[in-house]
């Protein structure tokens, strides 16, 4: 092999390496097909609050000793559904879409959102937890944050991308998945577990259980 040849198979090497890295750290979840019950049962913490600062910070470096950089919300908590005792005071996330981060506006805007704890008691957000402005929940959602989802997290919301489906437990919710994220079903079904400790959808805008 030539030294120019040699030199051109090094190059590509080198960039693929590099695309690989790129590709192993970019953005991907199943936040499309997960319904917002689900999202509330496996986040550590939910509340609703407004950004009131915001500010790029170090956090520490990685296994190359590059700097790793976090977008850092300062948040008045207006309410908090699930989490710590203490009140959350700031929520961390990465830099840029393409690695999960969220952009959240400082305009006033209430937000519900899910996130996760660290070791160190900060809360982190991703692309892949429930954030949605308040004014956009449905009156559902919003009174199922006290009290439904969290009659429903023993229960399992199986999704159905195409009729025919069939739930193989009682404690199963079958959702059809809809065509846009966060659809009619998502905003105005629960699932919940029943006295007989079977699960079903109830709807919050009829005040019953579908069958």
């Amino acid at each position: 092999m030539t030294w120019t040849a040699n030199s051109c198979f090094v190059t590509l090497a080198i960039l693929f390496l590099w695309r690989g890295e790129e590709v192993a750290e970019a953005c991907s979840c199943s936040r499309y097909n997960v319904h917002p019950q689900e999202k509330f049962c496996s986040s550590d913490v939910v509340i609703r609050g407004k950004v009131v600062g915001v500010q790029e910070v170090d956090a520490g470096n990685d296994i190359y000793g590059n700097p790793i950089k976090r977008i850092k919300y300062d948040i008045k908590q207006i309410k908090m559904f699930k989490g710590p005792s203490d009140d959350v005071e700031a929520i961390y996330t990465a830099p840029t879409s393409a690695v999960c981060g969220v952009t959240l506006e400082k305009n006033g805007k209430e937000y519900l959102i899910t996130g996760k704890l660290k070791d160190d008691g900060t809360m982190h957000i991703t692309l892949c937890d429930f954030i949605q402005p308040w004014d956009e929940l449905s009156e559902t959602q919003k009174k199922s944050l006290t009290q439904r989802y969290e009659m429903g997290c023993g229960c399992k919301i199986t999704r159905c991308t195409s009729i025919p489906c069939m739930v193989s437990s009682p404690v199963e919710c079958l959702w059809v998945i809809e065509n846009e994220i966060y659809g009619e079903l998502a905003k105005h079904l629960v699932c919940i577990k029943r006295s007989d400790d079977s699960c079903a959808w109830y709807s919050g805008s009829r005040n019953e259980f579908l069958h």
